[in-house]
């Protein structure tokens, strides 16, 4: 979480620091009116009406990457606002990514891991099947173990231990998507309230005006929707996070139920619960 806010505050400085670079080099700094002032002025020629609009070579045309066209208009939507959004987003892809980290590491190839322990409990070694269990890890193989541990109590022991530790494992395996889901919610919510601020705003100042401007509605209404550009493309890129670590639970959970029924019915199978071995022993 430290990381996350040192990187935040990293990023604001550098938008700070880009924005005074833009300013200092500017069309109209000092250098070039100094430039400007020593040329002396000289008459200038008539020139064709249709090559008058065309470009001149030496004028140098700007063009900006993408990257700064959006710290421009991050700067532009107004830094309070942006900056709220900004957080929902490093937050939400901190979030995102540890979940999806701790996904892969617990994805397991649950056919193998049954193979094995059928493979232990056919020579009636249960206890190399609990250690199979433990050296194997994700919640899958934490699940089968604990359903080990009470083999020797009947197979009613066995399901009930399997349901309580899977519900648990449940719980560590959705850690997070609760916040997740809340930035999700929050940042088109903020973008929202920076547009309806920022209109309040722009007519604010028409009516100090005493007039209305085509320019300074146009100005206000661009400030103030850029705050909703920047909450929804925050709210689409976390959506698609949150709809892939969902279907990654999902296919986990159904791995571990599968693996769960085949492990109870290896152990009926092989006649290794207390009420089969006083059956077999009648």
């Amino acid at each position: 979480m430290k990381k996350v806010f040192v990187l935040f505050f990293a990023l604001l400085l550098s938008v700070c620091t880009y924005n005074n670079v833009i300013v200092a080099q500017g069309p109209d700094s000092p250098e070039d009116t100094s430039q400007n002032a020593t040329v002396e002025p000289v008459t200038t020629p008539e020139v064709d009406p249709e090559v008058e609009n065309l470009p001149v070579s030496g004028d140098p045309v700007i063009e900006r990457s993408a990257h700064q066209v959006v710290k421009k208009n991050f700067i532009d939507g107004g830094w309070i606002f942006m900056s709220i959004v900004l957080v929902c987003l490093i937050l939400g892809l901190a979030i995102a990514i540890e979940r999806i980290i701790t996904l892969s590491l617990a994805t397991v190839n649950t056919k193998k891991l049954v193979a094995e322990l059928e493979g232990a409990i056919v020579n009636g070694d249960i206890a190399e099947a609990q250690n199979i269990c433990k050296a194997t890890p994700g919640p899958t193989a934490e699940v089968l173990g604990e359903g080990l541990k009470r083999v020797d109590d009947g197979i009613d022991a066995v399901e009930k231990a399997i349901v309580s530790n899977g519900s648990v494992q449940m719980g560590l395996l959705e850690k997070g998507l609760v916040w997740l889901a809340l930035f999700i919610a929050l940042a088109p919510m903020l973008g929202f309230m920076g547009t309806v601020l920022g209109m309040i705003d722009a007519f604010d100042s028409i009516q100090k005006a005493g007039d209305i401007q085509p320019s300074m509605v146009a100005g206000g209404i661009k400030v103030a929707l850029l705050t909703t550009v920047f909450g929804l493309i925050t709210a689409i890129i976390l959506q698609v996070f949150y709809n892939y670590i969902t279907s990654k639970v999902d296919s986990l959970v159904n791995s571990m139920e599968d693996a769960t029924i085949s492990l109870v019915d290896i152990l009926i199978d092989n006649r290794k619960l207390p009420d089969n071995k006083t059956a077999v022993a009648e």
